[in-house]
């Protein structure tokens, strides 16, 4: 019997390799390739696909765009409104969404909600589960409502079964819960194993654009958050939306870091309640409702996609007891926060070197974009004088290496979103003031930071 072949794979990034290597050569993680069977059918659908001839070329043969049926499809509303916006706008039909997150963080609940919307909406959907058992997820349904329990569920791990029950039963939309438990019965090795995720997922794509059906499905996520399994899962898929929580909080953010139908890096915000996840309507509204009036606090009005969001940024800084002084950091890049430290103590005369410095971004949000450094340094310099910022102001701009304020995008939305706040004065590059400002909001020019920290501390 001949010796079947394996290869060795990359839990991280999916990355093949003919030999066992200490080192990924692709994503350069340590030990984390594994042996897994290679596929046996590759030689198989090569023979299948020579003998279907001119009927696969037929099929496959090309036209021209204007041609094309079917682009301007309708979307489906689920009416989970913060669902529908990070999509872009409703369910595509055809479409291949992947919902990755930490365990328990409401994925599942999440799903199982959308399923029960578009159930009632008369888009017949069918949900899989390889994990819950039909009493386990019955429990959920009862607990979460409208409609839920109508829902068709079905318990199967065999791809190929689950396949032959979606083509009888002709579902709008599958659900497949999760992308890690189910295996496609003419390959080897277990599910979960980075051959059997890449094809099972790969077949799913290819029944979702035969058939117009939307397919879910639910991914684990590995210790550095990223879906478990191989990258390559992340480019089959159309669209890629990530659950984000902290700890204690019952809010939960659903992040698209892919999306062909729709933004990029848009968010939707939710609530997590006994009757599932409720979604917020005014997520500005929800992480400023416990601003605290002290100093070390500053706002910035930051853009998460396309969508315009004041956050509370809060810094702490004290004597250190220790040698090195610490910089610890929640929501922001520690670097970037090392880089603002020098720029202040060179360009604005405040030391840090003998005092401990504490950011935390309030509700569990990151702060990536640069239009966050002038509230972080308005924050910092709060801090370290003990004078309270301006409670009625935003910040926005990004600091450079000279201690100068730079321009950002978007400027407009976010004084706007700042104004229907409440907030009553902007601080901002002198460059980026706009001719009409917001009807109630002054916006304030700055040069540097050396004239902010002198006009409100010194």
């Amino acid at each position: 019997m001949p010796k079947a072949k394996t290869g060795f794979f990359c839990t991280e990034c999916g990355n093949e390799t003919p030999r066992w290597q200490g080192q990924c050569p692709a994503c350069g993680a340590w030990n984390s390739l594994a042996e897994e069977p290679l596929a046996r059918t590759q030689k198989k659908a090569r023979a299948a696909g020579a003998r279907k001839g001119d009927a696969a070329a037929a099929a496959s043969a090309p036209v021209r765009l204007r041609d094309v049926e079917g682009g301007g499809a309708e979307r489906w509303r689920t009416g989970l409104d913060e669902f529908d916006f990070v999509l872009g706008g409703g369910v595509v039909p055809g479409s291949l969404v992947l919902v990755g997150g930490e365990p328990g963080i409401g994925k599942s609940t999440l799903l199982l909600q959308v399923a029960a919307r578009l159930e009632s909406a008369g888009h017949p959907t069918l949900y899989v589960s390889g994990e819950e058992s039909a009493a386990q997820v019955r429990l959920r349904a009862d607990r979460l409502g409208d409609g839920a329990g109508d829902v068709v569920f079905l318990t199967e791990t065999d791809l190929d079964d689950v396949l032959s029950h979606a083509h009888t039963g002709h579902p709008a939309s599958l659900f497949i819960d999760s992308i890690q438990t189910v295996y496609w019965p003419e390959l080897e090795g277990a599910p979960g194993n980075v051959t059997q995720v890449r094809e099972c997922a790969a077949r799913l794509q290819r029944f979702a654009k035969d058939t117009g059906t939307a397919v879910f499905l639910v991914g684990h996520v590995t210790k550095g958050g990223t879906v478990a399994g191989p990258k390559t899962l992340e480019h089959i898929v159309d669209t890629v939306l990530y659950f984000e929580s902290t700890s204690g909080l019952d809010h939960r953010v659903l992040r698209a870091t892919k999306n062909r139908f729709g933004g990029v890096d848009e968010i939707g915000v939710f609530r997590m309640t006994a009757a599932g996840l409720v979604p917020v309507e005014n997520p500005s509204e929800l992480f400023l409702e416990e601003r605290t009036h002290a100093s070390g606090a500053a706002v910035v009005a930051t853009i998460e996609g396309s969508r315009p969001l004041l956050v509370e940024v809060q810094a702490l800084c004290g004597r250190t007891s220790y040698g090195a002084p610490q910089r610890v950091s929640t929501g922001f890049d520690r670097q970037r926060l090392a880089l603002l430290l020098a720029v202040l103590e060179k360009r604005a005369d405040i030391g840090f070197g003998q005092l401990d410095v504490f950011l935390n971004v309030v509700g569990g949000v990151r702060l990536i974009e640069p239009a966050g450094d002038l509230a972080l340094v308005a924050a910092l310099a709060s801090s370290a004088f003990d004078r309270e910022a301006p409670a009625d102001a935003v910040f926005v701009g990004e600091v450079g290496l000279g201690g100068e304020l730079r321009t950002v995008g978007q400027v407009e939305r976010r004084l706007g979103e700042a104004a229907r706040m409440g907030f009553t004065r902007a601080y901002l590059p002198a460059r980026a003031v706009p001719k009409r400002p917001p009807d109630g909001l002054e916006p304030a020019g700055l040069r540097d930071v050396r004239e902010l920290v002198d006009r409100l501390f010194r």
